[in-house]
């Protein structure tokens, strides 16, 4: 049985205060395998957010079906709520409290009470190396120290599916790795995770990944597949006429660059030996130049047509 199914889920955004009704998802179907580490990859405003949320059971979809180990999240969302721990990228820690009653007021909501909750809350409080702030106010730790005490929280009652949105946001390079070292440690233990995320390198770190745009998903696969699918290596040029330049490209090498105000990119074979051909080719006219493997944004642009960050300026 599959961790999470999506099937044909489509969800609106009614108009309100002179704001137009929008389409937020448009028949997103996917399923994470139990176990598996799985990547929902896409610019603000693509549709993960709303799925991020239908998913927690926030809200009901528009239409289509959601389910959690069979669970049905939208007929019955109170029976597939105990299987799920939910890391929102907004704080839900009370300020006010300190670490210990943050988790014990957590463990609460989810029917913890007593010698048992304070038990695991002193267990988690240990994995997560809390036990020295345990009397804190969480107002007052740092971001990475909130965000374990989320995760700590949102692990008490042991669910089956960890859904977290944003993961890294507002965590310096040292925590962001040791936050996805620990995702992964939970997975080796039998957790399944879906993490909702706008940066490239979190999407590398899945088994597979989902990248949506405009409510719809774009591509589906395991990262290496995905880049495996473009070929070549990704040339990047930056030229003052790039627009004349790229259709000299064009004609010379029987290559068509896409243009992107100053810059060219082009996709080519042994990328490293064609680039000493083309900066002779156009002495004085090429500013700088670069080479890159196929990343996770290149997939985004042959499948969607646009960057990743226009998209994220039209958002």
């Amino acid at each position: 049985m599959n961790a999470v199914e999506v099937e044909g889920l489509v969800h609106d955004y009614p108009a309100r205060r002179g704001t137009p009704a929008r389409r937020a998802l448009d028949g997103v179907s996917l399923a994470v395998a139990a176990g598996e580490v799985f990547g929902l990859l896409g610019p603000n405003g693509g549709g993960k957010s709303t799925l991020f949320r239908i998913l927690s059971t926030c809200f009901p979809p528009t239409a289509g079906r959601a389910s959690v180990f069979g669970r049905d999240l939208i007929a019955d969302p109170a029976a597939a709520r105990p299987l799920l721990g939910v890391v929102f990228q907004s704080p839900s820690l009370d300020a006010r409290l300190t670490v210990r009653e943050n988790l014990l007021h957590g463990g609460r909501l989810y029917g913890l009470s007593g010698a048992a909750l304070r038990a695991r809350a002193a267990e988690m409080l240990e994995r997560y190396r809390l036990r020295e702030r345990t009397d804190d106010l969480a107002g007052a730790l740092s971001g990475g120290l909130r965000r374990r005490v989320e995760l700590a929280k949102s692990l008490l009652h042991r669910p089956r599916v960890i859904l977290l949105d944003e993961p890294s946001a507002g965590l310096d390079p040292a925590a962001r790795q040791d936050l996805w070292e620990h995702l992964l440690e939970l997975r080796r233990e039998g957790a399944s995770i879906l993490a909702a995320t706008h940066l490239m390198d979190e999407g590398d770190r899945c088994g597979r990944v989902a990248i949506l745009d405009r409510g719809r998903v774009v591509a589906l696969g395991a990262p290496a597949a995905l880049r495996a699918e473009i070929g070549g290596d990704v040339i990047t040029v930056e030229s003052d006429d790039a627009a004349a330049l790229a259709a000299e490209i064009e004609r010379r090498f029987a290559l068509r660059p896409a243009v992107y105000g100053r810059i060219l990119r082009l996709e080519k074979a042994a990328g490293h030996a064609f680039i000493p051909a083309l900066v002779e080719a156009f002495p004085g006219r090429i500013k700088t130049v670069s080479l890159a493997r196929p990343s996770l944004e290149d997939v985004f642009l042959h499948r969607a047509g646009r960057r990743f960050s226009d998209a994220e300026e039209a958002a």
